[in-house]
């Protein structure tokens, strides 16, 4: 039963990640680029630059808050790596105890004396 929750969660994440891609690309290429803008923002000496830049910087910086649905794809990646890590815990081996009689009176031994 508990796997096929983490199925079923994992495959709402799955569809919500696809869905918002689109987003989260938008997202990125205008963060690169306003980071650009900003770098050279600070580079540039003369005043009509720097008006110029502001204002592309402030175009850019508007199609990056247009794109902020991309917070739920990273949400819905983040639930997706949590199911990922969930689903391979399990996979426990058991030890083996050993037979040999003086490593069972060593363990005994050291629990006695505790």
């Amino acid at each position: 039963m508990k796997k096929f929750g983490l199925l079923v969660a994992g495959g709402i994440a799955a569809v919500i990640l696809l869905s918002t891609i689109g987003p989260m690309v938008g997202l990125l290429v205008s963060l690169v680029l306003l980071y650009f803008i900003f770098k050279q923002f600070l580079k540039t000496t003369s005043i009509g630059g720097k008006i110029g830049l502001g204002i592309v910087g402030f175009i850019v910086l508007m199609a990056s808050i247009h794109n902020v649905p991309a917070i739920i794809g990273v949400a819905a990646a983040y639930v997706l790596f949590l199911v990922y890590k969930k689903w391979n815990e399990n996979k426990h081996t058991k030890m083996k105890e050993e037979s040999d009689p003086f490593i069972n009176f060593e363990k005994q031994w050291n629990e006695l004396k505790n």
